[in-house]
């Protein structure tokens, strides 16, 4: 094989390798201070997960609409929620119903 066509066909083997390679997942944090979460809106994969910071003075849920998940954060505390499914997920507080949010999550 010539010098010229064993670049092309190394070249093109690490193309396929990079679109190949998994996208690794995040960790996403939502705020709570102020009775409001922070961001309201986030845009995440399927695998990524959420973290619920509490920094509030009482304590908060984070529980989804379609009831795939329901968070209890006491004050002072954090928890995490993985996103296994995409779709466009309403949450909000249960204690607090104006406190509201949205997750986005796209597959990957």
């Amino acid at each position: 094989m010539s010098m010229k066509k064993s670049h092309f066909v190394l070249a093109g083997a690490a193309l396929v390798l990079a679109y190949a390679a998994p996208v690794s997942a995040e960790t996403i944090q939502i705020k709570i201070d102020k009775l409001k979460f922070s961001p309201e809106q986030v845009t995440v994969h399927v695998g990524d997960t959420i973290e619920w910071v509490n920094a509030d003075f009482i304590a908060h849920t984070a529980t989804a609409r379609n009831k795939a998940w329901d968070v209890m954060l006491a004050k002072g505390k954090s928890a995490t929620t993985a996103m296994t499914k995409a779709g466009a997920i309403d949450y909000y507080c249960r204690f607090h119903p104006n406190m509201v949010g949205k997750i986005i999550v796209q597959d990957t």
